[in-house]
């Protein structure tokens, strides 16, 4: 009875790391290739024509501008970098922050995120789902590693006043991302300002104000 219920368990856990993640590749690799055919994901070339290019990236090493309004830039290598990664499941950024910059919050609807800083101190956290909506946050340094369960609500803010570097890997070849403000206040077509009035329980002014800004 005792190694049926381990059975269960161990059952129950690879079904929902599998769904955690996407899909299972049938073969050894799908190189991705341009096509007018819709799937969820990338069509595959003849792998006979897969090439080491096919899955190679250069150039994350190198320090990137980070000079913009919030102080940060991410630099990704998913499957649009690497046609390779396509139905593997993975991909990962490179992300560089400015003296007291952020990587604003936002959400991966495809991936829970694990990151390593490299260099620096940065504030991450991330927010429960409601009705809880706690906040889980802590200050990192070089070497420590934290995770951005998927699909909630996160950020990383540098709080030294040196640049920072941090590393991340995300269990989509295509994690997305939705960056809370952009979307809310940045949406094209607008979001009508009496919906986000009432949302935000603030004047009409701010949301103009706001909605101006992105």
């Amino acid at each position: 009875m005792a190694a049926f219920a381990l059975v269960l368990v161990l059952l129950l856990t690879a079904s929902s790391v599998s769904l955690a993640s996407d899909p299972s590749s049938l073969q050894d690799f799908c190189v991705a290739t341009k096509s007018d055919v819709l799937v969820n994901g990338l069509v595959c070339k003849d792998p006979k024509l897969a090439t080491a290019d096919d899955f190679f990236f250069s150039g994350l090493h190198v320090p990137r501008n980070i000079s913009n309004t919030v102080g940060s830039t991410v630099t990704p290598v998913n499957v649009a970098q690497i046609a390779g990664l396509n139905s593997l499941g993975i991909s990962m950024v490179r992300i560089d922050y400015a003296p007291y910059g952020q990587n604003p919050p936002h959400t991966h609807p495809r991936a829970t995120e694990i990151l390593t800083v490299l260099e620096g101190f940065l504030h991450v956290g991330f927010v429960t789902s409601n009705p809880e909506n706690r906040l889980i946050a802590k200050v990192l340094q070089k070497g420590d590693v934290f995770i951005f369960p998927v699909g909630l609500v996160h950020f990383q803010f540098n709080v030294g006043k040196t640049n920072a570097v941090a590393i991340a890997a995300l269990s989509s070849q295509n994690p997305g991302v939705i960056t809370i403000a952009n979307a809310v206040f940045g949406s094209n077509p607008p979001i009508p300002a009496d919906i986000l009035v009432k949302a935000f329980q603030v004047d009409k002014k701010i949301v103009g104000y706001l909605q101006s800004r992105f």
